[in-house]
């Protein structure tokens, strides 16, 4: 498959691109595919952080198309990881689901930097979504010890098969997407408290993030330092 100019820019800025192995696939609750990938040399050659995603190339009938992954349960000893798929019509979601043992796709690693404040926060404000999830279990995972108070919004039941990694310190609330996201919006600024102690994680739909962020920094007053956002995907 040619490569297009994103690559080309990506390469520019740095970008490393490996070549990942299908070891096994698994359906999750018929609405999510995960595979276990071989990193070839991935992990090793950067390393592992909280959030840390790749971008996956796809043929789109004849086009490459490239799409951002967050890795779920990274394996440096053993050269793996597994990403998780959602199931819908896109080149990304056909390929996931027709993968079989020993199939080979490029990932690139470029812009993927997050690590937890040092010192630590004394509590983590997360606010994500089934597309964010793995990113959210990668934080509870690096902060086990930290509380934690995460909000995830979900379009459907099957969603909740994506299960958070929470422990007796993490409070999770489930709130369904209603009226665009404008209903995740309302729920956390009537639940999420101001903490100078804190770090505040959001990362759902793009308009959905931004009105979170728009009120912790102008209504709560968190510094940018003490806050983390990114707008994981864009409704139509």
């Amino acid at each position: 498959m040619k490569r297009n100019w994103e690559a080309l820019v990506l390469k520019a800025m740095g970008g490393r691109d490996f070549q990942l192995t299908v070891r096994a696939s698994e359906s999750v609750d018929g609405h999510y595919q995960r595979l276990l990938l071989d990193d070839g040399g991935l992990l090793e050659t950067c390393g592992v952080h909280p959030t840390m995603w790749v971008r996956l190339w796809f043929d789109n009938d004849g086009r490459a198309h490239q799409r951002a992954y967050t890795i779920v349960d990274p394996d440096p000893a053993n050269g793996r990881f597994s990403l998780e798929f959602a199931i819908h019509d896109g080149c990304a979601a056909r390929w996931a689901t027709t993968a079989q043992v020993g199939d080979t796709i490029v990932a690139t690693v470029q812009g993927s930097a997050f690590q937890l404040p040092d010192p630590a926060p004394e509590h983590l404000y997360l606010v994500g979504d089934a597309a964010s999830l793995p990113a959210v279990n990668s934080l509870l995972d690096a902060g086990a010890d930290i509380p934690a108070t995460v909000w995830l919004e979900y379009a459907h039941e099957g969603e909740k098969a994506l299960t958070p990694r929470a422990r007796a310190h993490h409070a999770i609330t489930w709130v369904p997407r209603d009226t665009d996201g404008r209903h995740l919006v309302e729920r956390v600024r009537s639940d999420l408290p101001a903490n100078d102690a804190a770090h505040y994680w959001v990362a759902c739909e793009a308009a959905t993030t931004r009105g979170i962020t728009r009120h912790i920094r102008r209504t709560l007053g968190v510094d940018k330092d003490r806050l983390t956002s990114l707008g994981y995907w864009r409704a139509p």
